[in-house]
């Protein structure tokens, strides 16, 4: 597997524990910075729909 370029939010700073993306050539990755063994794989429709619902305040907390 390539190595993959990771970004944190720019909100993140220089804070631990922040969610890291980088864009691979079958979709994007995501990972906790703590965690960085732990990899979730997306795709832009899906990563986009997931940031508007929680934008939007759709997202159910208890879950």
């Amino acid at each position: 597997m390539p190595q993959l370029h990771w970004q944190k939010s720019t909100f993140s700073e220089n804070q631990a524990n922040c969610v890291e993306l980088a864009a691979a050539h079958d979709g994007i990755r995501i990972r906790e910075s703590d965690e960085p063994d732990d990899v979730i794989h997306t795709n832009p429709a899906a990563l986009r729909a997931f940031i508007r619902a929680a934008k939007a305040g759709r997202l159910d907390p208890t879950l």
